[in-house]
């Protein structure tokens, strides 16, 4: 389930299905989506601040649930989250412990800031699922990181530690276990407590050089995400995902 309070000028949003390490779910990615809109159209909400558990950012899609059969021509469950985090106007601040793979990788990088752990695990398995990355993250993380290491991390798709994350430019700073949350939200607070205009169009300036061509891959990506989802190819490699085997 996704979690979310307001408080002091801070939207605190979290995922917290922790018995599946929060892995999303259908209504896990609408739910996260709209609590990402409802405070980015807040008047008393400065900066957001998402978190997981002490134990898990997440752990990726709850692959039993994605791959659920829906109607035809029905829209992607993380099509509201797709849409709405990129263009959040209010800066997203995002705390990381333990895993955060699949999309709980890939969303970080439309955050503005991210704390992570010193025991943080992060993985894109997309290709090693007979699948192509998403949320733009074949745009963003070469700026990031660079051509070379993107494609290690992208095609590859091993576990990295969170300090290779800082390295790759998707972490702005690895701390203790116990203290992420607290430097995740002294950096909210600091956020919040600055002029809010200046916040927002400061923002839309950082992000406006890229926000054209970032939508067109999003969109590309999950088509072809789509397309793969159904080959022989993808069915075999979750699969053998799913029943612990190579």
């Amino acid at each position: 389930m996704v979690r979310a309070e307001s408080a002091e000028g801070i939207a605190r949003i979290a995922l917290d299905r922790p018995e599946k390490k929060n892995a999303f779910t259908a209504e896990m990615y609408r739910s996260l989506g709209a609590a990402l809109a409802a405070a980015d159209g807040a008047t008393d909400v400065r900066a957001v601040l998402l978190h997981g558990t002490r134990e898990c950012f997440s752990a990726g899609n709850d692959l039993a649930d994605f791959l659920k059969t829906r109607a035809a021509g029905e829209e992607s469950p993380a099509a509201h989250l797709f849409r709405t985090l990129p263009v959040m106007t209010k800066p997203v601040v995002a705390a990381v412990n333990g895993p955060a793979i699949g999309i709980g990788c890939t969303l970080l990088l439309h955050c503005d800031l991210v704390y992570a752990g010193q025991g943080a695990r992060f993985q894109l398995p997309f290709v090693p699922l007979g699948l192509v990355p998403e949320f733009g993250s074949t745009y963003l993380l070469p700026l990031l990181a660079g051509y070379q290491r993107a494609a290690e991390l992208l095609l590859l798709g091993q576990p990295f530690t969170a300090e290779r994350a800082r390295e790759a430019g998707l972490v702005n700073a690895v701390v203790a276990d116990a203290e992420v949350l607290a430097a995740a939200e002294k950096a909210a607070r600091a956020l919040a407590a600055l002029p809010a205009e200046s916040m927002r169009l400061t923002k839309g300036l950082l992000k406006r050089t890229h926000a054209a061509a970032l939508e067109a891959r999003i969109a590309e990506e999950a088509r072809i995400f789509a397309e793969r989802l159904a080959s022989p190819e993808a069915k075999a490699a979750m699969s053998a995902f799913l029943e612990k085997r190579k």
